[in-house]
């Protein structure tokens, strides 16, 4: 039996947090489905398919070729749940980086515990030298022309370097 995790957010861009927790969900689970979570509402800094190119290249190098192996990068635009039972998805992985996520993230798994009761809900704790960073601003440094370097992988350090100029 295969147990496969689903792990969503924006990823705009992966983050070294984003890698942290992923490391972590690949110990937990066979397969780990990334879901690039996309609302019409937002723009984002990087459309989907340079994100998914950003977590490809930056997996294999964190990972290796194997584990990067059982990554599946995916897009979704409905209910986080639903996206996990189409994908066959156990449990969804969330990191908690302080007491504020885990305000938040309790009451998401609470509401999809409510709705899609065969769905648990994982909550891994960033390691400390990660819990700092959040995609947020990451950005905003970025577009301000300040140095990411110690927040995201180089790869993806070169991506914002394209995209901001």
């Amino acid at each position: 039996m295969t147990r496969t995790a689903l792990y969503p957010g924006s990823f705009d861009p992966v983050t070294n947090g984003h890698i942290d927790i992923l490391r972590h969900a690949l110990d937990l689970a066979d397969r780990v489905i990334v879901a690039i979570g996309i609302h019409p509402g937002k723009a984002p800094l990087f459309p989907f398919e340079e994100r998914v190119d950003m977590i490809a290249a930056v997996a294999e190098e964190a990972f290796g070729a194997d584990d990067a192996a059982r990554l599946e990068v995916i897009s979704f635009d409905n209910l986080v749940i639903e996206a996990a039972r189409q994908n066959g998805a156990a449990f969804l992985v969330r990191g908690l980086r302080d007491g504020t996520d885990l305000d938040f993230e309790m009451q998401m798994a609470g509401m999809n515990r409510s709705l899609a009761p065969e769905v648990q809900t994982v909550f891994l704790p960033a390691s400390p030298e990660v819990r700092h960073i959040t995609a947020t601003l990451v950005r905003q440094i970025a577009k301000m022309g300040g140095d990411v370097s110690h927040f995201v992988p180089a790869h993806v350090v070169q991506c914002l370097s394209r995209r901001l100029g």
